[in-house]
């Protein structure tokens, strides 16, 4: 019997994940439209927005068994918060880094990623590397190389991004819930110091003007949706197709970086860059030989 999914299920795959990382692609865009709204604000929107979001889709899908069920097992709590605080610190280091002006940064992030994750699973989780993925992984360490001689320090946004989007994904891996509960969980968890935040700042909840408001509460939509579409897209495809279109994103954000936002890609950026991207040529053949 085969294991490829139905051809109607694939292409609701496909298109559920192709929105998810276009959403993802123009997040740069939709952060830009917050310039002069401090990144920690910006976050603690996000996050509260994201709580009525994720309540709303819960309720249309009628999941609160599962949320209540989730709240009952505490050691299923404690990897969620702790998948939380990873969360949170991946939001806030991109929103910063795109309101601060350095998109490409967040693009190379994205892009070390994956690599990051299959080191993730050889340390940690006891995985098997073949000698090609061990090229791989070679690879981009050559690229973060480059970029930390070039500048004297270690590219710290990139590297930022990738560590703490792998280990969430470490965390989410190991914790039995799906992504709509996880995420109410999440950023139920949150919600307490967003709103106390919020509250001890000069503009409070209502002190933004009105289409800058609206743009906040936006932000709720922009994290919940992505999450909900990867979801229906992770069930539905071979993970060698989501894996390759996970670069879908990273790919669009340095388009705009570079052409929208007038970043330079100098040449250690791009050195690094090509050092990375062959690193996750390498990975994907590796992939498909396996597949």
């Amino acid at each position: 019997m085969s294991s490829r999914p139905a051809p109607s299920q694939a292409r609701i795959g496909f298109f559920a994940g192709m929105g998810a990382y276009l959403i993802w692609g123009v997040m740069p865009l939709y952060l830009r439209l917050l310039h002069g709204v401090p990144a920690q604000d910006v976050l603690a929107h996000r996050i509260l927005w994201s709580v009525l979001v994720v309540v709303l889709l819960i309720a249309g899908l009628r999941g609160w068994d599962k949320v209540v069920a989730a709240l009952r097992q505490p050691r299923l709590l404690l990897m969620l918060f702790a998948s939380a605080v990873c969360i949170t610190v991946n939001w806030f280091v991109y929103t910063w880094a795109v309101l601060a002006g350095h998109v490409i940064d967040t693009s190379l992030g994205y892009f070390i990623n994956p690599l990051v994750s299959v080191l993730f699973g050889v340390v940690l989780l006891g995985e098997r590397l073949s000698r090609l993925q061990w090229v791989a992984v070679a690879l981009a360490a050559l690229g973060v190389a480059v970029l930390a001689v070039e500048r004297g320090a270690l590219p710290l946004v990139s590297l930022g991004l990738a560590l703490s989007f792998g280990i969430y994904g470490l965390i989410r891996k190991q914790a039995a819930v799906d992504a709509a509960t996880g995420l109410f969980v999440e950023t139920l968890m949150l919600a307490p110091f967003a709103a106390v935040w919020i509250v001890g700042t000069p503009h409070g909840f209502t002190g933004w003007p009105a289409p800058t408001l609206i743009t906040l509460a936006l932000g709720g939509v922009a994290t919940a949706v992505p999450l909900l579409l990867f979801g229906i897209a992770a069930r539905r495809l071979p993970l060698s197709t989501l894996g390759l279109m996970q670069y879908m994103a990273p790919t669009m954000v340095l388009v705009e970086a570079v052409l929208i936002f007038g970043e330079v890609l100098d040449p250690a950026r791009l050195a690094a860059f090509c050092c990375i991207w062959a690193g996750l040529a390498v990975y994907t053949l590796s992939l498909r030989r396996t597949a």
